[in-house]
């Protein structure tokens, strides 16, 4: 047999209505928290949107900026790159338009001819060059490296560039015998460069304003050739 039902009062019939609304209540609070939560979680990716977008902005216009000021190095850069070599240009113009040619006739070379610029050997190649006077004297030509600051690695670097000129004027198979000799110029020149110069067999020439001037030799200086 089955148990008796319990009847409905109406006192049961209030605790029943009373546990649904708490029941109604719970569901409400919980309702309104998620709705709270996910309100929240906008409110948070809206910010983050809004705070990606402002440093993107940033970065663009630091972006623009950097780029604008390396724009600007690059132009100055160019300028002085310019600048430099049109100085170099100047010192080997003064050379010829000065009386360099008759003072290295003081020295007893006879200079009768002269080329400028002369690039030499296969471009792109460790034999390839570029020299930036040379004086030519029948058995004899004297080849001249200018910079605006002359120092002791662009003496070194004149050393090879006439060993290399050595080489390649012997491949050529012309059976040329003439000797070449090395003169380096410079604005600026320090004394130990101009010291390590003509311990190397170089000749020294200076410019001031736009005169130029071969620098007297030490005792016992001896060209030397190659």
């Amino acid at each position: 047999m089955s148990a008796p039902s319990t009847p409905l009062t109406y006192e049961n019939l209030l605790e029943l209505f009373r546990e649904t609304r708490e029941q109604f209540q719970e569901e409400f609070r919980l309702s309104r928290e998620t709705r709270e939560q996910l309100r929240e979680i906008a409110r948070r990716q809206e910010a983050a949107e809004q705070e990606y977008a402002r440093r993107r902005e940033e970065n663009d216009r630091l972006f623009q900026e950097m780029s604008r000021e390396t724009d600007r190095k690059i132009r100055e850069t160019n300028q002085s790159v310019g600048k430099l070599g049109s100085r170099v240009g100047e010192i080997v113009e003064n050379m010829v338009a000065g009386d360099i040619v008759a003072q290295f006739r003081d020295l007893g070379y006879k200079v009768k001819g002269r080329s400028q610029n002369r690039v030499f050997g296969e471009a792109g190649t460790s034999e390839s060059g570029e020299i930036d006077l040379i004086l030519e004297d029948g058995d004899v030509a004297i080849l001249i490296e200018a910079k605006t600051t002359l120092k002791e690695d662009d003496v070194r670097a004149h050393i090879e560039r006439l060993a290399k000129y050595r080489r390649y004027i012997d491949s050529g198979g012309s059976g040329e015998k003439r000797r070449y000799v090395g003169a380096v110029a410079g604005t600026v020149v320090a004394k130990n460069v101009v010291d390590f110069a003509h311990e190397s067999g170089f000749y020294v020439i200076i410019q001031s304003a736009r005169a130029v001037e071969i620098l007297p030799q030490p005792e016992g200086f001896v060209a030397k050739k190659w």
